[in-house]
């Protein structure tokens, strides 16, 4: 679960501090997240989430939603049969929690500033 985030300065989970992007796989969370295009989502940047086909993938796109996630990485994301939930970071964090806490199988990707 995600303890705390705080808008463009730290995401907190399972009591570890994270000041930069992560990803949620599983049980396992991957810091210091950097995706190949900057602000942009690609496929390529969430392979090892693809592979572990959650139901669900939550995104934050960052405190004022500048990360883009354009309609060929959704569509990639659909094909593989999970359900994406993009949004800002702080209502991400809300909902990767709420779904998690429902017993749904959901993996998250989460851009901290911007």
């Amino acid at each position: 679960m995600i303890d705390k985030y705080e808008s463009g300065r730290l995401i907190q989970i399972n009591g570890k501090v994270f000041h930069s992007d992560v990803k949620i796989v599983g049980d396992e969370v991957k810091g210091n997240w950097w995706r190949r295009q900057g602000h942009r989502l690609d496929a390529a940047d969430i392979k090892d989430i693809l592979s572990t086909r959650p139901e669900v993938l939550v995104i934050g796109t960052g405190y004022a939603e500048q990360m883009e996630v354009p309609a060929t990485t959704r569509a990639t994301i659909s094909e593989s049969g999970i359900r994406i939930r993009a949004e800002n970071t702080k209502s991400a964090v809300k909902t990767f929690n709420r779904l998690r806490k429902e017993g749904q199988k959901v993996a998250g990707a989460f851009h901290l500033t911007c």
